[in-house]
């Protein structure tokens, strides 16, 4: 059995979808997924469901819905009632989200230790488990509360997977991909900062410094900050052009005692 909400929400058994009925029925098994087998309290869930509105028989409802939830998921699944909540064990069934966040701190780990090609290789497996935008079929109320983290996340884990990628000297073809990144997401400062840095290695430094600039411009503009720490650090680096720039981010981003590196203000 496999469940998935990095995208649509789905229960899976090998390559046949099992059928889950109307949005109700996937925010409540998404819900409870991403409880992680904790329980998840009536109210919380009825939120999930209903927002502000919750009908008068919101207990009784609630209960049709897990009935009818247990019935799809078959034995495997425990569906627990305690203390007006639910949880959800999964029997050792195949979670995307677990899988996810797993694979995100195993390659954490190996970026950290500056073992690079293991590190994108697992990020990249781990961004490789999103199939479209997350929740992307349950009530708005759900995805409204859950989404915004769960793709933050996401960000978190293709940020260090471009850091890795630099690392292993794979610049020429980031430069298309972090362009697109930084234009969608125009206030992430770590993407601008290895755009910058990728276009500095391919010798584009006039077009690395134009990047800063108008970031800074947009920062200024839109939030009234300056840039910060990473950003500034990449911008001076590039004005020197110090060597430190062919070396890893994470390495001369700060020092061996974990002074500050280059250009790194407090």
């Amino acid at each position: 059995m496999e469940y998935r909400v990095l995208g649509p929400v789905q229960v899976r058994e090998g390559q046949v979808e099992r059928p889950l009925d109307g949005v109700k029925q996937r925010t409540v098994l998404a819900a409870l997924l991403m409880a992680e087998g904790s329980f998840l309290a009536d109210t919380r869930l009825s939120w999930f469901l209903w927002g502000e509105h919750p009908p008068a028989t919101l207990t009784a409802q609630l209960y049709t819905h897990v009935s009818r939830l247990r019935r799809v998921l078959g034995p495997g699944a425990v569906l627990t009632r305690r203390a007006q909540g639910y949880a959800l064990g999964t029997g050792g069934a195949r979670v995307d989200l677990v899988q996810f966040r797993e694979l995100a701190a195993q390659g954490q780990t190996a970026l950290a230790g500056g073992d690079y090609g293991e590190a994108a290789g697992v990020l990249r497996e781990a961004l490789a488990l999103w199939r479209g935008p997350v929740l992307a079929n349950v009530s708005e109320h759900l995805a409204r509360a859950e989404g915004p983290a769960l793709e933050e996340a996401r960000l978190f884990v293709l940020a260090g997977r471009v850091e890795a990628d630099l690392a292993l000297g794979r610049h020429p073809r980031l430069v298309p991909a972090l362009t697109r990144l930084v234009a969608r997401h125009p206030l992430h400062e770590r993407f601008r900062a290895q755009l910058m840095t990728a276009l500095y290695r391919c010798d584009r430094r006039a077009e690395a410094l134009a990047v800063y600039d108008r970031g800074r411009r947009l920062l200024v503009g839109e939030l009234g900050l300056e840039p910060g720490v990473l950003l500034c650090a990449v911008h001076r680096a590039v004005l020197v052009s110090d060597p430190c720039l062919h070396r890893p981010l994470d390495q001369w981003r700060h020092g061996a005692d974990g002074a500050p590196g280059p250009g790194v203000r407090h």
